[in-house]
């Protein structure tokens, strides 16, 4: 399975989701690689912690499985698990009470190019530290629905369409929400960081969440045999 996953880890997500709801169960793990940082993000923006976004994450990942034949390409893969991950986050919001931590979150321009675009560096990456307090602080100050358009159009790098889809706004609405964003925070946060530097999803929650909601695959799909 290995080498049948190494075979397809570069096919387009169009391309594995056949293969998978014909059963080659264990390539979803590309899909889940592929997308837990850009899930990581979207959930820290809704000011949960780590292990709340990760629980968030695991099912968004189970309920995309258990639905996978109802995709119909209608949107891209990502746009279609970028919904089941804001409707997590939004009904465990309505029915939980969760320790927030503060996130690191957004600024916005309208401009089809993400605003970030530069490399980090040593020396930027230090200064995270420093000015984490302060930028949080600012950032803080800024609307959910415009934490939220930030988070799909600048760090995970949706188009304006697929950001207007995904929350079911008008194109003209997410642009409006980027504009209203950006201020004076955009030249400050420009100067200092890069997505990868903001809500960092390293190797080891990768494989944890990997491990996880796999096991829960093969459980579900050895019970469905039973």
């Amino acid at each position: 399975m290995e080498i049948l996953k190494k075979l397809h880890e570069n096919d387009a997500d169009n391309e594995l989701i056949p293969l998978i709801i014909q059963g080659e169960t264990d390539l979803y793990e590309i899909l889940i690689r592929r997308y837990n940082s850009f899930l990581y993000r979207i959930g820290r923006t809704y000011n949960y912690n780590h292990q709340d976004t990760e629980d968030l994450m695991q099912e968004t990942y189970i309920s995309a499985f258990s639905n996978l034949s109802g995709f119909k390409n209608l949107s891209s893969f990502r746009t279609w698990i970028t919904r089941i991950m804001l409707n997590q986050c939004y009904h465990k919001k309505q029915k939980f009470s969760f320790k927030n931590e503060t996130a690191v979150s957004e600024l916005q321009i309208e401009k089809t190019t993400p605003m970030f675009h530069h490399q980090p560096n040593n020396e930027k990456i230090l200064l995270n530290k420093e000015l984490g307090n302060v930028l949080e602080n600012a950032l803080q100050r800024l609307p959910e629905d415009y934490k939220v358009v930030f988070t799909l159009r600048e760090l995970n790098g949706l188009s304006v369409s697929e950001a207007a889809q995904a929350i079911d706004i008008s194109t003209a609405n997410v642009k409006v929400r980027l504009n209203r964003a950006k201020g004076m925070l955009r030249d400050e946060i420009k100067k200092m960081y890069s997505p990868q530097e903001i809500f960092e999803f390293n190797l080891v929650y990768c494989d944890k969440i990997v491990d996880n909601v796999m096991s829960r695959i093969h459980e579900m799909m050895r019970t469905k045999l039973a």
